[in-house]
């Protein structure tokens, strides 16, 4: 969709893939990766290409050069962050009028070492009884896990951003035990949110869900904040069996 936008009267648009091997690390703009074998996969444009300011912002959250209500500045953080995550980097390479590329290095994955694992039964999650207040600005990802968590018996308060979970935390009559946010919302991040709730509900705990590893989000303040960190993407019984192991929440 942003070669399309860098193109509004027509152009190429050229995706690639080959194998690469790098006998030293790489160091890039935007990340790094060490020594190995790597797929890399390039998409460009002949597009309106990107000024060396954009390129330093492109992978910010909510950052855009879009107009108001054309695009979230979401999609290539989203990306920055799922590439982190696999161990790889992304970088891009744009002048004015000249086009823009994107690309990934990802590490190989020999066949035999891809061949998913032999399902096991797993356990069923532990039920509890708690309150959570759970912060999330993708309202699929929150009403899903929304449900699931008070299917086994939680009482869950649901929020879309920090400011609107402040609000409701000063208007709800039980006692919050845990706080789940999102790391990165528009209007208030999960850190911010943390603090000031740790205001009104000191012994709270705090699980934070990301997509950039070790909370590494590019544009963000990497203060520590104490809480523990759940990576996305997560499954259903990964969520319920974090939030059942952390300290007092049982």
């Amino acid at each position: 969709m942003n070669a399309r936008d860098a193109m509004p009267e027509g152009g190429k648009l050229t995706i690639s893939a080959h194998n690469v091997s790098f006998n030293e690390a790489q160091n890039w703009r935007h990340g790094s990766v060490q020594s190995g074998n790597y797929v890399m996969l390039a998409v460009s444009d002949t597009g309106i290409g990107m000024t060396g300011e954009t390129q330093s912002r492109i992978f910010e959250p909510f950052f855009t050069t879009k107009e108001p209500g054309k695009g979230t500045g979401l999609g290539l953080s989203t990306v920055y962050g799922l590439v982190n995550q696999s161990c790889g980097a992304i970088s891009v390479y744009s002048d004015q009028g000249q086009g823009s590329t994107f690309r990934i290095v990802l590490p190989e994955c020999k066949s035999e070492r891809c061949q998913p694992e032999e399902q096991v039964p797993s356990c069923e999650p532990a039920l509890g009884s708690e309150t959570i207040l759970l912060v999330e600005d993708q309202s699929a990802i929150r009403e899903v896990a929304s449900d699931y968590l008070m299917r086994l018996g939680y009482n869950v308060l649901a929020a879309p951003d920090g400011a609107a979970a402040l609000k409701l935390a000063r208007t709800h009559n039980r006692h919050i035990d845990l706080l789940v946010t999102d790391m990165v919302m528009p209007n208030m991040g999960g850190r911010e949110l943390a603090a000031l709730l740790s205001e009104m509900y000191p012994c709270a705990r705090v699980l934070f869900m990301s997509g950039y590893p070790d909370c590494a989000t590019p544009g963000q303040d990497d203060s520590i904040v104490d809480g523990e960190l759940l990576q996305k993407p997560f499954s259903l019984k990964t969520l319920a069996g974090r939030v059942r192991s952390l300290p007092d929440v049982s």
